[in-house]
Order: structure tokens, then C-alpha cells, then sequence
């Protein structure tokens, strides 16, 4: 592992499972700084709807990667990796611990196992695909690459634009250009990384958490903001637009459809979502599952994930803890 690393704690999970307390909680008791995972919450204005860490929380214990991106501007993993090792590196540098918290397992996985070596973007070749029904470059993608096909989230386009994209540049797969993971393969016979932890619920706890921060969220002007954003250009980028919630309020406005229909739309897309990130987490990084009663404090859990800590021998000297 990367040795600005070493002593961080990697807390993984799918939407509405309640890491953001847990961090919080195990950052304090750690004397530590959070950074986020998250592919949103980069973007400066997506607040409501990406469930961002409150001005409070946020002077309670220091958070970063939060608002570094404008809405005009791209972000993806490298960008992430490279900001993230760098926080990471800058709060060990003043005797603290990096706290590693979010749902976008693509981050946790570029930064613990590196990115591949693929082409940089051909705006033309892009623009081109964009334009392309969804339909037509997936049947692409399952002829050139059965492999990448199998994995990809079919319903994210940006990632199905993107591996086509790499595919007719290199004339390669792409599944065959991502880097070598096979260390932190959750199947493999490599060790697991010490410090990644997968929060998890039973499925009707998930579900209804989900449902009460969907409606939190537009009690607390979701609309609005989608409204604000949309002045901004929101809908000119394509990565913010595929946030669930936002894509749905848009609709809503340009007619689509009601409110009660957009709400109730967004909590089953949420938890669509919620599935696949597990999914994703359990076939892609070695995770300790850490399931979550319904009636659990942030506390408690953050005292369970310490006592884990302890017993681990690379960090068991490193933990600072009340």
C-alpha cells in the first residue's frame, strides 16, 4: 500500500447506510480528518442532494475533497487518487489520522490498487458518442468486450461512453487496459488491505433510511436547488447529471413528471443504486462487512471498528484513541 496510507481507515458503504456519522465519530475519537469518496460531493452546489456533511459537522472535524470542482469543470479517478493521496499525506504530516469515507467504489479502488494506463479523452470521439443511444453502444461493447460488458454499470452512460471511447482509440479492450488489481481482488488469494470496512443493513432497514432521506431532502428544498444549479450548468455536465435525485428533479421541472411521482422515483432509484454499490463492493475489494442494527448509535459502531483496529497488528500501535 501506498505509504501515505498506512495509517488511514478506509470506511466504505452503500448511500443512506449512515457512514457519515460513523466517520465522524471514529475521526474524533481518532483525532482524525475525513476525506470524502464521494463523486458528487466534489461539486461545489450539489449539497442537498448529495447529502453533504452540514457546516457543522464540518467544523466539528475537518473534511476534504468537499467542493473542489466547479459544475463546468470534470472530475474523475485520477483526479481523486491524486487529491486524495495528497490530503492524506498533508494530514499524517501534522500527527493525524486520514478517515476514508464514501460510497463511489471506483475511488477506494484506484486509490488502493492504481489506475490503468488509458488513453486520454478525444473530445470529438466523445461528443459523437454521447450523442449515441445508450442501446446501440452497449451492444457494442458486449461484441468488443464481453469482459468490460459484464462489469459496467449499464446504467451509468458516462462509464459506457468512456470504455467505448478507450476501445476505438486503442483498437484494444478495455477491460484488458484497467490496472492489474489482482492485490486487492475480493476473490483472490492476495491478503486484504487492512483498515477497508463495508458498513451494511438489512435490506427493509436500507430501504426505509433511504426513503426518509429522500423525503428530508426535498422537504429541504431539493427543487430549489436543482432549479439554482440548472443557472449554473448543471445540465451541461454530464458526471453531476447522473446523480440520483438531481436527474430525476430536472425532469420533474421540464415536465416530466409530479412531485409525489419524482419523489417517489428518486427513493426507488436510490435503492437501486444502494444494491449495486453492494454488489460492487463485494465482488471488486476485499471488505470487512460491518452489519448495522436499526437502533445502533454512530458511537457504538465507531467503538466496534476501533476494537477491530486494535487487533490488527500494521496499525494496532497507530490508533490514538479516547
Amino acid at each position: 500500500m501506498n505509504a501515505d496510507l498506512a495509517n488511514a481507515l478506509f470506511l466504505a458503504g452503500p448511500t443512506a447506510v449512515g457512514k457519515s456519522a460513523v466517520a465522524l465519530a471514529l475521526a474524533k475519537r481518532l483525532d482524525g480528518e475525513i476525506i470524502s469518496v464521494d463523486s458528487m460531493q466534489v461539486y461545489r452546489g450539489l449539497d442537498i442532494g448529495t447529502a453533504k456533511p452540514s457546516p457543522a459537522e464540518r467544523a466539528r472535524v475537518p473534511h476534504h475533497l468537499i467542493d473542489v470542482a466547479e459544475l463546468t469543470e470534470s472530475f474523475d479517478a485520477a483526479q481523486f487518487v491524486r487529491l486524495a493521496t495528497a490530503a492524506a499525506r498533508d494530514i499524517q504530516a501534522r500527527g493525524r489520522t486520514p478517515v476514508f469515507c464514501g460510497g463511489t467504489g471506483l475511488y477506494f479502488k484506484a486509490l488502493l490498487a492504481g489506475l490503468g494506463e488509458t488513453p486520454a479523452a478525444d473530445p470529438a470521439l466523445r461528443a459523437g458518442l454521447e450523442a449515441t443511444p445508450l442501446a446501440e453502444l452497449l451492444a457494442e461493447l458486449a461484441a468488443r468486450d464481453p469482459e468490460a460488458f459484464a462489469r459496467i454499470d449499464r446504467q451509468n452512460p458516462r462509464r459506457v461512453v468512456r470504455a467505448i471511447e478507450v476501445i476505438r482509440l486503442t483498437g484494444r479492450p478495455f477491460s484488458a487496459q484497467r490496472a492489474d488489481w489482482a492485490s486487492v481482488s475480493a476473490t483472490g488469494n492476495a491478503r486484504p488491505l487492512p483498515g477497508v470496512l463495508c458498513l451494511r443493513r438489512a435490506t427493509d432497514d436500507l430501504r426505509q433510511r433511504i426513503a426518509t432521506r429522500a423525503e428530508a431532502m426535498f422537504a429541504a428544498g431539493l427543487v430549489a436547488e436543482t432549479e439554482r444549479l440548472l443557472a449554473r450548468g448543471l445540465a451541461q455536465n454530464r458526471t453531476a447529471m447522473q446523480a440520483i435525485g438531481y436527474r430525476q428533479v430536472v425532469e420533474h421541472l421540464r415536465g416530466g413528471r409530479g412531485l409525489t411521482e419524482t419523489i417517489a422515483l428518486v427513493k426507488q432509484r436510490t435503492a437501486q443504486f444502494a444494491r449495486r454499490q453492494m454488489t460492487w463492493f463485494r465482488q471488486q475489494l476485499p471488505v470487512r462487512w460491518l452489519e448495522l442494527a436499526p437502533t445502533a448509535s454512530p458511537d457504538a459502531v465507531a467503538a466496534e471498528i476501533l476494537a477491530w483496529r486494535r487487533a490488527q497488528p500494521t496499525v494496532a500501535s497507530a490508533a490514538t484513541v479516547d
